[in-house]
């Protein structure tokens, strides 16, 4: 069984997710959306993001892609890398990995992305952390919806298979 990888995001309109630490905007009804979609599901973390979201876990099973062993209750959750978060889902019964940030766990899972799910802010931040570029041709956007005053989600499906190291 192949594991279908999500990326969701929050991204200004200058292609960034922060400025260097934390969210750079409060959108309640973007964490509602957040936690809905994600809710139950295997979520890949860089170290930082995982400990910015701590207490959002009680409905997720959070795998954390570091380099150092991760203290305890949380330190089965680990990872190397996208590979290994996948394996560690398909061990545990799932088929779908979503990923959750930072800038280099998006990066290193783009390849092996199926879908984006992305909430575009209207904001632009003029700098700070980018969100990996999304290659025109190689994604096409299948659903859009408007949010709260200031940004819309937008579903992105990959169409050109055998791109990504997962297609």
């Amino acid at each position: 069984m192949k594991v279908r990888v999500v990326i969701i995001a929050a991204v200004s309109a200058d292609g960034f997710i922060s400025r260097g630490t934390g969210v750079p905007w409060d959108l309640p009804q973007d964490r509602a959306h957040f936690r809905r979609l994600t809710a139950g599901r295997w979520l890949l973390l860089g170290r930082r993001t995982f400990e910015e979201m701590t207490g959002w876990f009680r409905e997720h099973r959070p795998l954390v892609m570091t380099r150092r062993a991760l203290p305890s209750p949380w330190e089965g959750v680990g990872v190397a890398g996208v590979e290994e978060a996948m394996r560690r889902v398909e061990e545990g019964g799932g088929d779908e990995l979503w990923v959750c940030g930072g800038a280099a766990v998006y990066e290193a899972a783009m390849g092996y992305a199926d879908e984006l799910i992305l909430t575009e802010v209207k904001a632009h931040l003029g700098g700070g952390v980018a969100f990996p570029m999304i290659e025109e041709g190689e994604w096409e956007v299948t659903r859009r919806e408007v949010g709260e005053p200031g940004y819309e989600w937008v579903w992105y499906e990959r169409v050109r298979k055998g791109t990504g190291k997962g297609g």
